[in-house]
């Protein structure tokens, strides 16, 4: 990890999806990395939300307003001259989009259009990372998970605004930053991610807390789902190594890269809260359906980034949830700072991944 605290430190970075859960980590990293760092982000819940509990807006330049916003977004940039952009802001959840595709598409969609159209204005910027999702592939799963150049797809609102976001950043790293300039431009592609601070509705491990929480029984749908669950940390090294390589090689670096889990790692949803009810030391569970349509298996094929970024997911499944688990325990029955429990996590984590 030295030589990516040598990269960031001093490095001004911005990171769009601040408040949200993968940036609340994302900025948190950053900051302990020695960047300077700027995020945008929407006004959530203060009560629940990872971001605030960390105080990081008291720790970065916040900036609160609507990614949409193309002329606020070129007046933070002008102002803050960022090198560096990770570009996590998103309508995230696949049950939204069915309630709100037009939003999911605008936000997903025009939001990572406005960062590469800045990106094209202004040449002090010269790595960019836009997240994108597993779920932007099409949906013929194969068992050796997907290839960066399979083909891409998407059946709900959400996968196909990320897969829409996959053609068009590839479109202008193509046609605007190969020749007369030269800049970074990857896409990263995770999967479902898990780690301590997420409080949002619908998602496994909040909605298993909460439950544990307050006694009750925790309903799981598509118990036999499998998923490539990963540390929220996995990931998020995956887009600051590829970052910091990109910056200093674009011409080897700008791309579309996986970052999920090493192949036979799948685990389905019954296993993982069965994992939770374990580390958490008492609880119960019981099935229900689901009404919206997901797909059934998701394997990311991330032999690409291991050969040529040198990221290697560090942690099992298991080793996951419990990491994830003991956030929670520690924050709810401990008492303990979540600025604290998540430092900790954060220094763990870069010890093991060496």
């Amino acid at each position: 990890m030295g030589s990516l605290k040598n990269f960031y430190k001093n490095k001004k970075i911005l990171v769009t999806g601040a408040t949200g859960f993968k940036g609340a980590w994302l900025t948190a990293w950053l900051l302990k990395l020695g960047s300077k760092v700027t995020g945008i982000g929407f006004n959530p819940n203060k009560n629940k939300n990872l971001f605030y509990q960390l105080k990081l807006n008291k720790k970065i330049n916040l900036n609160i307003f609507d990614i949409r916003n193309l002329e606020k977004l070129e007046k933070v940039i002008k102002k803050t001259k960022p090198s560096i952009i990770f570009h996590l802001a998103a309508q995230p959840l696949i049950y939204e989009s069915y309630k709100k595709p037009l939003l999911t598409f605008d936000v997903n969609y025009r939001g990572s259009l406005n960062i590469m159209e800045l990106t094209r204005k202004y040449k002090f910027i010269k790595s960019v990372v836009v997240v994108t999702s597993d779920k932007c592939y099409e949906s013929n799963y194969s068992s050796k998970g997907f290839k960066e150049t399979d083909l891409l797809g998407g059946v709900d609102p959400y996968s196909a605004s990320k897969s829409s976001t996959e053609i068009m950043v590839r479109a202008y790293r193509e046609s605007f930053f190969k020749k007369e300039r030269i800049t970074g431009i990857s896409t990263g592609r995770a999967g479902n991610v898990i780690g301590g601070g997420d409080w949002s509705p619908k998602r496994l491990i909040p909605d298993c807390i909460k439950s544990l929480k307050s006694g009750k029984t925790i309903l799981i749908r598509n118990p036999h789902f499998n998923r490539p669950w990963q540390l929220v940390l996995e990931p998020l090294k995956g887009y600051l190594v590829l970052a910091q390589k990109q910056y200093l090689n674009p011409k080897k670096y700008s791309n579309a890269w996986n970052f999920g889990t090493n192949p036979n790692s799948l685990t389905d949803v019954q296993t993982i809260v069965e994992y939770i009810i374990k580390f958490w030391g008492s609880g119960r569970l019981k099935t229900k359906r689901n009404n919206f349509y997901e797909q059934e298996n998701l394997q990311l094929n991330i032999k690409k980034a291991k050969k040529y970024l040198k990221w290697n997911p560090t942690y099992s499944i298991k080793s996951s949830v419990k990491m994830t688990t003991e956030w929670y325990l520690r924050v709810i029955k401990n008492n303990e700072s979540p600025e604290k429990v998540t430092s900790d996590q954060i220094e763990k984590y870069m010890h093991d991944s060496k």
